[in-house]
């Protein structure tokens, strides 16, 4: 009898326990929904391409493309056959864009699906000739202007679903949302590329970089301190990206022109870098920042993940200030880094444009100089 009682008092106890779980759990998902509120919206091609393009230039666009995007990477082929499956009508995959509320302004940040609505662009802007196409093989060698009027407009009527997340779907969350989206098939990204067939003096070096500065072993490594990352991100070397972009920008950044990874691998591919020098910025870089900027590269103190953008304005103008002046003083008036001008910097739309790279560096190495 005493036996079945323990049993008993056990059964309940464990009850209690998964029905505190199951109650734990119901909040959790309520809470969790909360921020992935949604609408679903419906637009022509050709609004969604006004929507990308006008105000591009002056950084007002309404759909724009945030730092955590992949740069445009998609071929003239890849591109074509999306273009060809909008003409036959088959079925497009939902865009996913959020009301970032950052700025009241009413903008949408692209968190899924840059590389359609980019390709929307080139070919209504006339910038990309069809190829390759085996469904329509009428079509190749044509842009869209060589198309007559009355396809054009019926093109530009073509509608594509749109789920807009709501305000409350903070940067973490959409970060989420893009990475559950991308990684489905687990496709190697451009530094694990870059990790898989490259084996230059360069990448020996950057490999030794990531392991002494940023990898897992490195807990305590001042470089993660200074700048977090998700747990995915880092899987799926950002570290290394981060640092190749930091010495290439460091080096050669009023020779970039729009294609990022081109610049990056033109950089790498250099016969020489002076390796010793490299590394002994990168320590007086990780040190300044460490001793001036309270919050290291992150926004905010609660923040868990810094964006590429801004650890390259910072990182990069960081080291030519030292270059100018190695005594640079730590005592630093940063209130720019909340002002309009800087956020207006690292924003992340149209991340590849020359004068905003050469812009957003320059202003963080005049500033800290004092010369802003």
């Amino acid at each position: 009898m005493i036996r079945k009682k323990k049993m008993g008092n056990d059964k309940v106890q464990t009850d209690l326990f998964i029905n505190d779980q199951i109650d734990a759990l119901e909040l959790q998902i309520k809470e969790k929904q909360k921020i992935t509120d949604h609408e679903i919206r419906e637009f022509p091609v050709s609004v969604i391409v006004e929507k990308f393009t006008i105000g591009l230039d002056k950084d007002e666009a309404e759909l724009y493309v945030p730092d955590y995007q992949r740069e445009f990477i998609w071929t003239d082929e890849q591109q074509s056959r999306f273009i060809e499956s909008l003409l036959l009508n088959l079925p497009i995959p939902y865009l996913f864009v959020a009301d970032t509320n950052q700025f009241d302004d009413g903008r949408l940040e692209i968190v899924d699906g840059s590389q359609r609505i980019r390709t929307l662009v080139n070919f209504m802007c006339g910038d990309l000739k069809l190829k390759n196409l085996t469904k329509l093989p009428a079509a190749n060698g044509l842009s869209f202007n060589d198309f007559p009027k009355s396809r054009q407009l019926r093109f530009g009527r073509k509608t594509i679903r749109m789920i807009e997340l709501t305000e409350q779907a903070d940067e973490e969350a959409r970060r989420e949302i893009f990475d559950r989206l991308n990684t489905g098939g687990t496709a190697l990204n451009t530094m694990e590329r870059r990790y898989g067939s490259k084996d230059g003096s360069f990448y020996v070096f950057l490999r030794k970089m990531v392991k002494d500065y940023a990898s897992f072993e490195a807990k305590t490594s001042l470089f993660r301190e200074l700048c977090p990352i998700s747990k995915n991100r880092e899987e799926r070397a950002e570290y290394s990206e981060m640092l190749m972009r930091y010495f290439a920008y460091s080096d050669n950044y009023l020779n970039f022109d729009h294609e990022v990874f081109k610049f990056l691998e033109e950089y790498a591919d250099r016969p020489e870098h002076d390796v010793t020098r490299m590394e002994d910025e990168l320590n007086k870089m990780l040190d300044y920042v460490k001793q001036t900027f309270p919050l290291g590269f992150r926004k905010k103190e609660k923040d868990k993940t810094v964006p590429r953008i801004r650890f390259e304005a910072i990182s990069v103008g960081v080291t030519l200030a030292l270059r100018v002046n190695p005594s640079l003083s730590t005592k630093q008036n940063l209130e720019w880094l909340g002002s309009d001008e800087f956020i207006k910097h690292t924003r992340s739309d149209a991340s590849n444009s020359k004068p905003k790279v050469k812009a957003r560096i320059e202003y963080v190495r005049d500033k800290l100089l004092g010369v802003l």
